[in-house]
């Protein structure tokens, strides 16, 4: 297994000379934290403590209020039209419309929204499944509520949300026919990990415990699925050596009393990975699993922690993580600064299900496998084509013209304007958290840069960042630097 060659530091990260508080480290932080930020947000951080930073962001992110709820929030399935090709167009399209709205969230709403994403693809559900939008709304609520909040609760209330009940069969499991299923991966992908501190009678025994969530009105459907005594099991069973009748709600103190380290390792390990470094280091997960158990599973202490260390602003953990393609494009606007286009936003959702990541929709129970998994021949074609296709999009949308790309060269290179060498390394070295590897790599990407631009007007001094024909260079180094491989690590 690969190592993480991160210095092992779990001490807040204070700026010095050998790990300075700059540009590439503030763009590290956003890119990680709230799928990156504009050149100005950059350039107003540098001026701020980052320890600092990161606290207001985690309070802020606990803080922001949920998302609005549509006018179908609560519809059941009567609420639609009779006709079953009219209805299944209304539940189609009101689920592009959430799925839109999670975009636009995602984009805006910095970490909170960041995480929401992230615990999509922790507790799975799939709305193919179960095809009702008032269960996907409420599914999509519970990530936004307790996306930074405290993650034994958080289990606690995503386990009977309808669309997880549907999803793994909890709504089929009954006293007199036990489904193990929600019960096997409440252990095996939410709380515990793979073969780690349980058996397969701790789950058939689970399974029992958690029987009773049946009550599925057949007539009105997309509804409150509710708690029938009737179908629960009331009879003693031995969880983790603990017997007694126990019932969902005892289950999940017992899970959290019995196994607290398997939990906050297994998750903070997943924490680690997704935000950090694929490459994982035990010791900084032991540590954050420390800060996790020692607040009572709180996830917002052990963010903090782990976005303030001096271990998250090493060198080895910058530019390590090749983000899903929805996050990939969305870092690009929000580094580009492009003003927020509904319609765009949509387009973006709506292609990325077709290279495996469909919103409400991950691979299968398990969720998306992410980092190398998102690259392949067809998926970086896909990818590099689908940037210049914004930036087209754009250049149409404002008149023919790309002044957000004169913009962040200028506020690059305020102090110089006029050395396309210069304002070429420092567009790549803000687009790229590496930068490029050898020099020939920076001379090619030059050449793209000055483009048709005579060289006598470069040699002379005749060219600056108020060239008419500046912005298009930026655009021509951007769709250069999307074809190379460095682009895809953020």
């Amino acid at each position: 297994m690969a190592i993480s060659c991160a210095e092992t530091n779990m001490n807040l990260y204070v700026p010095r000379a050998d790990k300075s508080w700059d540009r590439r480290r503030a763009l590290h932080l956003f890119r990680r934290t709230s799928l990156s930020a504009d050149v100005d947000t950059v350039s107003e951080a540098l001026t701020k403590n980052p320890v600092g930073i990161v606290q207001k962001m985690v309070d802020d992110a606990a803080a922001l209020p949920l998302t609005a709820p549509p006018v179908w929030a609560n519809w059941t399935i009567n609420q639609y039209s009779p006709i079953p090709d009219v209805r299944n167009t209304q539940i189609g399209n009101q689920i592009l419309e959430w799925g839109t709205q999670w975009v636009k969230d995602i984009k805006k709403n910095g970490l909170r929204d960041r995480m929401s994403w992230f615990w999509s693809n922790h507790f799975v559900t799939k709305i193919d499944t179960y095809y009702c939008p008032s269960w996907m709304f409420r599914y999509h609520q519970l990530l936004q509520k307790h996306a930074v909040g405290n993650f034994k609760t958080f289990v606690r209330e995503i386990g009977i949300t309808p669309a997880m009940l549907v999803f793994l069969n909890n709504v089929q499991n009954t006293r007199l026919q036990v489904n193990e299923n929600y019960a096997r991966e409440l252990l095996e992908l939410f709380t515990l990990g793979v073969d780690n501190g349980y058996t397969q009678q701790d789950i058939r025994e689970i399974a029992r415990a958690i029987t009773g969530w049946n009550g599925v009105d057949q007539a009105n459907l997309c509804g409150e699925i509710n708690f029938v005594s009737l179908f629960w099991d009331p009879g003693n069973k031995t969880i983790f050596g603990r017997t007694g009748p126990w019932n969902y709600n005892q289950v999940i103190d017992i899970l959290f009393e019995e196994r607290p380290v398997q939990i906050s390792e297994f998750v903070c390990r997943k924490l680690y990975a997704h935000f950090v470094n694929p490459q994982i280091d035990e010791a900084t997960v032991q540590a954050l699993a420390a800060i996790f158990r020692n607040n009572n599973f709180e996830l917002a202490p052990v963010l903090k922690a782990m976005f303030s260390s001096e271990h998250f602003f090493d060198d080895a953990t910058i530019g390590t993580i090749i983000p899903g393609h929805l996050e990939y494009f969305l870092m690009f606007l929000n580094e580009t600064g492009y003003v927020d286009q509904d319609e765009l936003l949509y387009l973006i959702g709506l292609s990325t299900g077709e290279y495996n990541q469909q919103i409400f929709n991950p691979t299968d129970v398990s969720g998306w496998p992410g980092n190398r998994n998102w690259i392949n021949t067809g998926s970086f074609n896909y990818r590099s084509e689908s940037l210049l296709n914004i930036m087209g999009y754009y250049y149409t949308l404002n008149g023919n013209k790309l002044e957000e790309f004169r913009y962040i060269a200028k506020k690059l290179n305020a102090e110089n304007e006029t050395d396309p060498n210069v304002v070429c390394r420092s567009i790549i070295d803000y687009l790229l958290p590496n930068g490029l590897q050898f020099p020939e790599d920076y001379a090619d990407a030059l050449a793209v840069f000055k483009a048709e631009v005579p060289e006598n007007y470069f040699t002379d001094g005749l060219w600056n960042l108020d060239w008419e024909y500046a912005p298009a260079q930026v655009l021509l180094l951007i769709n250069h630097l999307a074809k190379l491989p460095e682009y895809q690590l953020k």
